[in-house]
């Protein structure tokens, strides 16, 4: 049957027996691969097997620099005479205050990743009012310093409270008496928000015209494509240089102990001043920042992995 469809008409002919004979290649294939035959090549494999020597080999290395490094710091604290005891005694009062640490910087990260999205799409917004504030913004935060800041918003924002009320509105001032913690958070979640900002925009940026284009020809809306198409792809890049900032704003977070708040820093001088050992106070605070920057550091280098995996080379 199939010979005399083959001579009357051949592409009809070809159209049926092609699946037949795609199906008996694929067959004789996964036969062979049954067989035993090795499906990557002698010299792939030894490359590979290089690869992993090479890697095995850089991670003996790096542990054995790090404990010399750790060696050395060990020896330099003996030699300083530092009071390792004293420094035992005050470590659970001095932790004591890393909940107000988190509490902080937690909540201004949050505040600051949502203060960068709206000034990052105000930023690319074609409305001039909405472009003009988000970069003033961005200009002024960007150009002032942060302690300056701190001191804004505890102490300059009720005497502006008060110069309302005295225009006749009532309660203004106790509205913009802030304790020290919300002062604080708002201070740093202001500030690295505009910071964030330019990284948001860059990120979004940093997506093809041809994404927008596709998007756009499917019928979907500017909020449609921004939420999935652009938002999705823009996230693996924003989400390194966002890890960083985070890990910055938990060293930030001890200038909220400017302002009487009884986290890290704050209970390290005050017992150094207290005992005429800041020496041992202060290194001792220094090295929990550092423990806690290693773990957010070992957390973002996770989520780096898991959002580039697809991107990730050997």
């Amino acid at each position: 049957m199939l010979s005399s469809l083959k001579k009357k008409n051949p592409l009809h002919f070809f159209s049926i027996s092609c699946p037949i004979i795609l199906h008996k290649e694929l067959g004789m294939k996964s036969r062979t691969m049954q067989l035993g035959e090795t499906p990557i090549p002698q010299e792939a494999q030894r490359v590979l097997s290089q690869i992993a020597t090479r890697k095995t080999r850089y991670k003996r290395n790096m542990l054995i620099a790090f404990a010399v490094l750790a060696c050395l710091m060990a020896g330099t604290l003996i030699v300083l005479g530092l009071d390792f005891k004293f420094m035992l005694k005050w470590l659970p009062f001095v932790l004591a205050g890393s909940g107000y640490t988190f509490l902080v910087a937690f909540l201004a990260i949050s505040l600051a990743c949502f203060l960068s999205i709206v000034g990052a799409l105000g930023r690319l917004s074609k409305n001039p009012i909405l472009n003009s504030i988000a970069t003033s913004y961005v200009s002024i935060i960007r150009g002032t310093p942060l302690l300056v800041q701190v001191y804004m918003w505890y102490l300059a924002l009720p005497q502006i409270g008060k110069a309302l009320e005295e225009l006749g509105l009532t309660g203004v001032q106790a509205l913009f008496t802030l304790p020290a913690v919300p002062a604080g958070i708002l201070a740093l979640g202001v500030c690295y928000g505009a910071y964030m900002t330019e990284t948001v925009r860059a990120g979004i940026q940093s997506i093809r015209i041809g994404q927008t284009e596709a998007a756009k020809a499917l019928g979907m809306t500017n909020a449609q494509t921004m939420k999935r198409i652009i938002f999705p792809q823009a996230l693996r890049i924003i989400i390194p240089p966002v890890s960083n900032e985070f890990i910055a704003m938990i060293k930030d977070s001890s200038l909220v102990s400017l302002m009487g708040v009884w986290e890290l820093s704050y209970r390290a001088i005050k017992v150094g001043r207290r005992h005429f050992q800041s020496l041992e106070m202060l290194i001792m605070v220094a090295f929990i920042y550092w423990v806690m920057c290693v773990l957010l550091q070992f957390a973002q280098e996770k989520i780096e992995k898991h959002m580039a995996r697809g991107d990730r080379r050997i």
